[in-house]
């Protein structure tokens, strides 16, 4: 659901119920163009036939911003990515780590209010995504950029992110800051992803206790009549199967969708 979800709010799937609000603006019947929503992709989605400058300047050109306009942006970009001698070189010229920083220059290039980051390092070796990680950090704090990141690495999450919501088939299963989060997890899917994390320390790993879930993950087009996670959560009661759980806010700032959570996160 992480990827669907990212692709409605950028306008590139309908949304058949509720309403998506970006900076308190109604965008549901906005094209994608008029959103104020930039992407960074997995596999960065270059076009190979175009150069770095090109490919910066595609979304740009399809937006219709005036020439000089656009040959600015793209080299306030470059400069900021570290990209100003490469602009004339095609992707398959290039490594990974700077394709990646193409896409996001190219992202950066649109002025968005918000950048959408789908697994943006996962195709990086590890050291690679550090620096890229930490180049989006950086850039976060000198330009004041919304970054919505979708990843399943928790380090990483834990690392880059102020708050986290956890899905499971397509529904937040939990939301709170990331402190909260991973010093208090609430939800049982929570705690068996933290669970199944690896700690740098062999001694502190050969003697967690790791929540294995079993059983089959269900078909989103026909998800279980209660909670979706109740075929899996090792915690559920009859009430989890038969009954959809609603979403409450159990603590400030810290909702969850779970009958076995009272308010006040007990």
């Amino acid at each position: 659901g992480k990827t669907t979800t990212m692709r409605m709010i950028a306008g590139l799937e309908d949304v058949t119920e509720g309403e998506i609000r970006i900076d308190g603006i109604l965008v549901n019947d906005l094209e994608p163009k008029d959103r104020d929503v930039a992407m960074v992709f997995q596999n960065y989605a270059l076009f190979p036939h175009l150069n770095v400058e090109q490919n910066m300047a595609f979304s740009l050109k399809f937006r219709k911003v005036a020439k000089p306009e656009i040959r600015l942006r793209v080299a306030e970009a470059a400069e900021v990515l570290g990209l100003a001698g490469l602009l004339r070189r095609k992707p398959a010229e290039l490594s990974g780590g700077q394709r990646q920083r193409i896409g996001i220059a190219r992202a950066l290039a649109l002025e968005p209010e918000v950048i959408i980051c789908d697994e943006p390092v996962s195709a990086l070796d590890v050291s690679i995504q550090a620096q890229v990680i930490n180049l989006m950090e950086e850039l976060q704090d000198l330009l004041g950029l919304t970054y919505l990141f979708i990843s399943h690495d928790l380090g990483m999450i834990r690392h880059i992110a102020d708050r986290v919501a956890v899905m499971y088939l397509g529904k937040i299963m939990e939301l709170a800051d990331v402190d909260s989060l991973y010093a208090d997890p609430l939800h049982p899917y929570t705690r068996a992803l933290q669970s199944s994390a690896p700690v740098p320390d062999p001694v502190v790993e050969a003697t967690r206790v790791k929540i294995l879930l079993k059983g089959d993950i269900p078909s989103p087009s026909n998800p279980p009549p209660g909670c979706p996670f109740s075929t899996r959560c090792p915690e559920a009661v009859d009430r989890c199967r038969n009954e959809a759980p609603v979403w409450r806010e159990v603590a400030p700032g810290h909702g969850v969708a779970c009958h076995l959570v009272d308010v006040g996160g007990h």
